[in-house]
């Protein structure tokens, strides 16, 4: 099985830096199940591909049980495909081989480590249980873009239809780490299958490994139950810890930001000047973007302009807040017809996304990593194309002001960046002169003559 990983950022060997083995090195490690091996196929200044080819040894498997398989053909431990496809052995492979990338840590280039690059991965033969359309429910949300191309059971019988092995390409700027730890969540999770028992100790994998992305991931429930295997206590485990994780990091921000936000009730500020902004547009159909817990959609309800309001969000956790904060379950028919919520991600075309006058994103942009912000150009301004877009940010200069804050953190734990307002003003920029929109940028709340206001907003008109 082969794993091909392959950058043009310049200089393109730095890609050995970042996975820790040279380029002009064949280098070799032994496993319990067989050899792994890495090659440079081709290494130059503009492009540099490093190759991860695992050799299984199917006598140490049969010896040692690792071919955990649930059921099928009598002989299925002797004839399997599992030294041909991307499974758990590749993933186990790659945290040992490519251990430090994979933790986020380089030695030589720290720096480049966090740093998003043009990566491409390639697979290929990737198992992928439930077809074409499950991969890219699994990738796509995270920004990729995803080529896949379906094997035939047999070259010289096309006639037998097609099997459930994929030749598979990912493409994204991305850091490295964040490529590696996709795909050592979601790998297995296509596969639906593993090596090795089931224990306590997968939940552990999980979240280190995926708790950062899969907690905002449209099909958290989806690739939990497939890593795991379908164990439901293993699964209900891992899916409460992600609600809780996702609930301390919210009562972080609450005790760390209110006194400090306090004396300006700056959330307020934003969503009073969200509404205005929607109100000032003639919008008649609103989509809260991000919608949490109803707050701004509570604020739109009691004006007659606003006949179809819709509110997404990708936790479904907090939809439930939001539903029985808003009385949505006891509403009359006609106010269910006015006002819905539904699951689902940002940076994943979505069809009931389309149609609407215009679109509120309310400190949302912030909590995505940055390289996926194109995804949600693509999505937001590219297909679903409102008439009115109103983005709300923080102003990451005036964090100087917040007393006690250190230099540095941000003003909550799940925060991937916050923006100066020349950041956010180019990002603006980027994003009209791409899609065909024109952008005001305001500030929100007091403003200080230095750093400027807490927060900012952007209003998009579609030109």
């Amino acid at each position: 099985m082969l794993l091909s990983i392959s950058t043009t950022y310049q200089p393109a060997t730095d890609l050995g830096y970042l996975l820790g083995k040279h380029p002009g090195r064949f280098q070799s490690k032994e496993l319990p199940f067989g050899n792994a091996h890495v090659f440079f196929p081709e290494a130059s200044d503009k492009v540099c591909t490093a190759s991860l080819l695992l050799e299984l040894n199917p006598v140490e498997l049969l010896k040692s049980g690792s071919n955990n398989f649930d059921g099928g053909f009598q002989l299925e431990h002797f004839v399997n495909d599992r030294p041909y496809v991307a499974s758990s052995f590749l993933t186990t492979a790659i945290s040992k081989v490519f251990g430090s990338a994979l933790n986020g840590n380089c030695k030589e280039r720290p720096e480049l480590a966090e740093t998003p690059i043009p990566l491409v991965a390639e697979l290929p033969c990737l198992p992928v249980r439930g077809g074409e359309a499950v991969l890219r429910r699994f990738f796509e949300p995270l920004g990729y873009e995803v080529e896949a191309t379906q094997h035939p059971l047999d070259e010289q019988f096309p006639n037998w239809g097609s099997s459930a092995y994929f030749s598979v390409r990912l493409r994204q700027n991305i850091q490295l780490q964040h490529l590696l730890s996709h795909l050592f969540v979601l790998i297995p999770a296509l596969d639906h299958n593993k090596h090795y028992y089931m224990g306590k100790e997968e939940i552990e994998k999980l979240l280190e490994k995926g708790g950062d992305w899969l907690k905002q991931h449209p099909e958290q429930e989806f690739i939990t139950r497939r890593y795991l295997k379908n164990r439901g206590a293993l699964a209900k485990e891992a899916l409460s810890r992600l609600v809780v994780e996702d609930e301390q990091a919210e009562e972080e921000e609450t005790v760390d930001m209110k006194e400090r936000v306090e004396k300006t009730k700056l959330h307020d500020i934003r969503l009073r000047a969200v509404v205005e902004q929607l109100k000032a547009s003639g919008a008649r159909s609103v989509l809260d973007l991000g919608c949490g817990e109803g707050k701004l959609i509570r604020l739109l309800m009691p004006h007659g302009q606003f006949d179809k309001i819709r509110g997404m969000d990708i936790s479904l956790r907090t939809l439930q807040i939001a539903q029985r904060r808003l009385n949505l379950s006891d509403a009359s028919p006609a106010m269910k017809e006015r006002i819905a919520l539904f699951q689902g991600s940002l940076t994943y075309r979505d069809a009931r996304l389309d149609g609407f006058d215009a679109a509120a994103l309310v400190e949302v942009i912030e909590h995505l990593d940055e390289a996926r912000l194109d995804a949600l150009q693509k999505v937001l301004f590219g297909h679903a194309r409102p008439s009115t877009v109103v983005i709300t940010t923080p102003n990451g200069e005036y964090n100087v002001l917040f007393e006690g804050m250190p230099e540095g953190k941000f003003r909550h734990s799940d925060h991937r960046f916050e923006w100066t307002r020349s950041q956010f003003r180019a990002w603006c920029d980027k994003v009209c002169e791409a899609h065909g929109y024109q952008a005001e940028v305001l500030p929100l709340g007091d403003e200080d003559e230095t750093h400027g206001a807490p927060s900012q907003m952007a209003v998009f008109q579609r030109v």
